[in-house]
């Protein structure tokens, strides 16, 4: 099913994510909606959860923000955060900031549509 980046939501988020990182192409068998999902809903030592987790996607905004100039930034009154990139310029928002990056990252890595397994939408 294909999903606008911007409106991409845990677990899809997460799925983008690790499909941009490389992660599904290092590991063919999570690449699948059922082998993902056992991934991220797994115990607390192996799970996948980058919109959720600074542990995990803080590494990916450090490296956005050095690499391609990723800027975050929040409005407390709106609840809403936005990122943006320079290089590919992209933007997007949500509802934290983690959200709005990782959105932003699928976005600049897979384009503004991804086709997401049916078991994670």
């Amino acid at each position: 099913m294909k999903i606008k980046t911007s409106e991409l939501i845990p677990p899809a988020l997460d799925w983008a994510v690790w499909t941009a990182a490389g992660g599904a192409s290092a590991y063919p068998r999570t690449a699948s909606g059922k082998a993902f999902l056992k991934l991220w809903k797994g115990n607390s030592a192996k799970y996948i959860h980058p919109s959720t987790d600074w542990s995990q996607g803080g590494p990916i905004i450090d490296k956005l923000m050095l690499e391609s100039g990723l800027v975050l930034r929040s409005w407390v009154e709106e609840k809403r955060c936005e990122a943006s990139l320079d290089f590919p310029h992209k933007f997007s928002y949500g509802p934290t900031p983690l959200i709005a990056a990782m959105r932003c990252y699928v976005a600049s890595k897979l384009g503004d549509e991804v086709e997401v397994p049916d078991e994670l939408s």
